[in-house]
């Protein structure tokens, strides 16, 4: 007997990619529901080699759905997923709204899996912030190696972070300096093609943006909360994938070779670093891609037991869609959950 699963917020990019990954790890339901905002309604979307239609989350009955894979934003998850997981069905939720509630976890499951066990609280279960989820793949076996004491990253954000109206907006201004038209913007505060902007969400009292706060809160709720953390997080004028340089500083002495092999080992990270031109992965190559990619491994000299490297992931995929999928193959893996139907 398969689960029932519903994906809601099933027309954005998370949603979509939600449902390709679905049908890629051959997840084990018998039904899956793409729910979406009335305006959605009918709009077709692709599951595998089936269509399904769209139906309207205001009327939906999750009574008899045993997952909900919620990416329909922070003002609709804090709504909703409270009823929906009233009515016994887990949500997984892909917004910040949760993510720091101490009564719903915060998983990445090769980081945190056993933090899992605490979601019959609330019946929700919080997926991390995009660049915050590669950075805790590769800090974990290295922090459980050498103990992570504090981590300066400078992160690399793809427009699709901020949703198809960025990567739409990416593609209109690069059309127009092409043609020399006008270059119009509306999603982001200054332009983004052949540009940078060093904000990403609102700043608050203390110079720091929301998305840099993010990431230092959610790797100690994730990870460990002794670890010490600043970040700074740049837009750039990439379609797809999340990059980071990152430095570490750590208790135990570490040197690049022994950091290497530990992350060869590790679960979900690929390390393609070697000492050539090309021999690192950029958000090109990763893009599509299941692995959080590690490249640029070099011991860093300006502090005791430091460590810096280059860190690429698909930020709709371990960013969000995937790792979603993962926690719940999760709460089946370890019998957390049974089908409704059985």
């Amino acid at each position: 007997m398969g689960y029932k699963v519903a994906v809601v917020g099933a027309t954005g990019n998370v949603g979509r990619e939600m449902l390709d990954i679905l049908a890629e790890r051959k997840f084990p339901a018998d039904e899956v529901v793409a729910l979406a905002s009335s305006r959605s309604l009918g709009t077709e979307v692709s599951y595998g080699d089936k269509v399904l239609k769209c139906k309207v989350l205001d009327n939906y009955d999750f009574s008899g759905t045993d997952i909900c894979l919620m990416s329909a934003g922070g003002e609709v998850s804090k709504v909703w997923s409270p009823k929906i997981g009233a009515q016994g069905c887990v949500v997984i939720d892909n917004s910040s709204v949760w993510r720091m509630d101490s009564e719903v976890p915060l998983i990445v499951p090769e980081v945190n899996a056993d933090a899992i066990v605490g979601f019959r609280k609330k019946m929700i279960i919080a997926n991390p912030n995009c660049s915050t989820a590669q950075l805790v793949v590769a800090l974990k076996p290295l922090h459980d190696a050498f103990v992570v004491k504090r981590v300066v990253v400078s992160t690399y954000q793809s427009v699709s972070g901020a949703g198809k109206e960025g990567m739409d907006e990416l593609f209109s201004q690069t059309r127009a300096v092409f043609v020399s038209d006008s270059v119009e913007g509306k999603k982001f505060p200054k332009r983004i093609a052949f540009n940078l902007i060093p904000q990403i969400d609102v700043f608050m009292e203390d110079g720091f943006t929301k998305e840099e706060w993010k990431m230092m809160a959610e790797t100690k709720k994730i990870l460990d909360p002794k670890i010490k953390l600043t970040a700074t997080c740049v837009r750039v004028p990439v379609f797809i994938s999340h990059s980071e340089s990152v430095n570490v500083e750590f208790e135990k002495p570490v040197t690049a070779d022994e950091a290497r092999e530990i992350l060869r080992e590790a679960p979900g990270i690929l390390v393609i670093d070697k000492h050539e031109p090309g021999g690192y992965i950029t958000p090109h190559e990763a893009a599509g891609e299941d692995a959080t990619y590690i490249s640029r491994i070099r011991e860093d000299a300006t502090v005791e037991n430091g460590l810096a490297f280059w860190c690429v992931s698909d930020n709709l995929r371990k960013g969000a869609a995937l790792n979603a999928i993962q926690i719940a193959e999760v709460l089946i893996n370890r019998k957390l959950i049974s089908p409704k139907a059985a």
